[in-house]
Formats: structure tokens, sequence, C-alpha cells
């Protein structure tokens, strides 16, 4: 049967479309694993498995980014290499790879103390310090509505820790810390790089940012996480899995850069936009089946509020572009 005054679609046409359906969903799936096994495997690590060491981590995790962002780019050419122009841009790189480690460690330290379920929570008001920081920083004001739209992201936030089982004021201050650095970073990088001259990919970022990093973790890993080398070779002559979750976990975090640029890159804004709502509450859902933490009705009804106002708030700005 042929379409209405038009020819039957070929079947290398339909080849062609179904590949691209079957490649898109392998892009989101990778997207969604990479993102919530290494969420997953970081508690796993800094909780059960009794590797206390947050900073280390995320050095490791930096370590590899920068390594295999190297290899995608230059070797691989993924995209292509986008030089720093100036010392400016350089310091701007710095200082946005500060926030960015600010961010990373912060939210680390939070998982050795909270369950993931209520970490995936906290993180969803990711929206409302955005909105903040760029009023303060920017002068940007948003329509009436969409600060409204804001009202339940942080109710539901503050009715989820209430009700929270296994609430900790140390790792909820750390998991705060964390989403506000988060939105920080968005926010500096918007007024940073706004050159066209100065712009990145996010794939370029982070092969200067992940160098950075590692050169601003590694004397706070020495100072604060005394002996940690030592310490992770011992526990290697022990059992040598922790050298094996270390590397995956670094890889792993790597992925998660490199899927999110490609579905970012193949997917539409909307499609990305109701993706991102959704990993959130899939990764509280599979964290509770793996990790048995208890949860409250109060505490998932907070969570589900949080997811609302946060889809709400989207809708809200993509209604107000201009």
């Amino acid at each position: 049967m042929t379409a209405k005054g038009g020819a039957p679609p070929s079947p290398g046409g339909l080849s062609g479309l179904a590949n691209g359906r079957f490649f898109t969903v392998g892009l989101v799936t990778s997207w969604y694993s990479s993102n919530i096994g290494v969420l997953l495997l970081n508690k796993y690590l800094l909780s059960n498995y009794g590797f206390k060491y947050p900073i280390f981590l995320t050095m490791c995790h930096m370590s590899a980014c920068a390594l295999l962002s190297y290899a995608a780019i230059a070797w691989l050419r993924v995209v292509p290499m986008q030089l720093v122009r100036s010392r400016v841009q350089l310091a701007k790189i710095a200082a946005l790879s500060l926030v960015f480690c600010g961010s990373v460690v912060s939210g680390n330290v939070s998982l050795r103390y909270l369950p993931v379920s209520f970490n995936q929570a906290v993180g969803a008001t990711t929206p409302f310090f955005t909105a903040v920081f760029a009023y303060i920083m920017t002068v940007k004001r948003e329509s009436w509505v969409t600060y409204l739209t804001l009202v339940p992201v942080v109710t539901g936030v503050i009715i989820a820790s209430g009700g929270e089982p296994s609430f900790h004021l140390f790792g909820f201050i750390m998991c705060i810390g964390a989403t506000a650095a988060r939105a920080l970073k968005t926010v500096l990088q918007g007024i940073l790089l706004s050159s066209e001259g100065e712009k990145l990919n996010s794939m370029n970022l982070l092969l200067y940012m992940a160098p950075i990093a590692v050169i601003l973790l590694l004397p706070a890993t020495i100072f604060m996480e005394d002996n940690v080398v030592g310490i992770t070779i011992e526990l290697a002559k022990k059992d040598f899995t922790i050298v094996w979750l270390l590397l995956f976990n670094s890889c792993l975090a790597y992925f998660v850069n490199l899927t999110n640029f490609l579905v970012t890159k193949h997917t539409s804004a909307l499609t990305l936009q109701v993706l991102g709502n959704a990993k959130g509450a899939v990764a509280v859902v599979v964290s509770i089946l793996i990790f048995r933490n208890p949860v409250s009705v109060t505490g998932m009804l907070g969570y589900t509020l949080t997811v609302i106002g946060v889809i709400l708030y989207s809708e809200s700005k993509k209604r107000n572009k201009p």
C-alpha cells in the first residue's frame, strides 16, 4: 500500500530507518546503563565495599576521562579537536574544572552516607539552583510561571527529607553542595565560554578539564586521604577485585560523558528532556532493588512531587523561549 499521492517506501529506506532506530535505542540504553551503572558502582565501592576514599575515586575517574578523551578525539576522531586559543581561555576552563571537581567529590562523599534513591531526589533540584545562580550572576529573569514551577521541586525534597529513613545530615549537605556546584558549572560555562571563539563542545571541554581536575585533586588526595595508594595496594593483595572495580568504574565515568554527548547529538531536545527526567526515576527503582534500602511512602511522594516540578519547569522554559 502506498501513501496517498506518494510512492511506496523503498526496502533500502525502510532498512535505513530501522537501523537508525536501533542505533538510537542502543545509544539511549548505553547512556542509561553508564549513568546508572557508575552511580550504583560508586555507592557500592564507597558504602558497601568499604572503600572510603571519594577524592581518590574521583581522581581515578578524571584520569580515565583525560586518557580516553584524548584517545577518542586525537586517534578515533569522534569529534574534531578544538584548540585552546589563549591563557585567558585556559584560566576559564580551570575555573570550570575546579567547580566540576567540587561537584563530583561532594556527590561521591554523599553516597557514603545516603541511599542512591534519596541522592537522586536531591539531585533533581538542579533546575532550582540553576535558576538562582542565573538570576544572581547574569540578572537573567524567567517568567513568574517558571519560578512558580520551582516550588514543587523544592517542596518535594523537603517532604522526601522528612520521610527518608536513612537521612544523614552531613550526607545531605554534601548532596546539596554537589547539586548546587553542578548548576553553578552550567551557568559559569555559559558566561565564561560565551564568545564564538571560546565555545567548546562537551567532549573537547572534558579533554581539557579532566587533566586540570587530576592536578587539583592530587594534593587534596595526599593531604585528606592519607596513604590511600598504599591502602589500595594492600587491598589489592588481599582481593584483586578492587583493581578491576576501580578500572571499570573509571572507564564507565568517561562513557557517561561520551554517551551523553552522543545522545544529545542524535536525538531531539524534547526526547533528551523526557529521557533525562525518566533516568533519575529508573536509577531510584534499580538502586532500591539492588541495595534494598528502606523507603517510605512519604519519601516517594516527595520525590514524585520534585520530578513533576522538574517536568513543569522544563515545559515552562521551552514555552517561554524567545
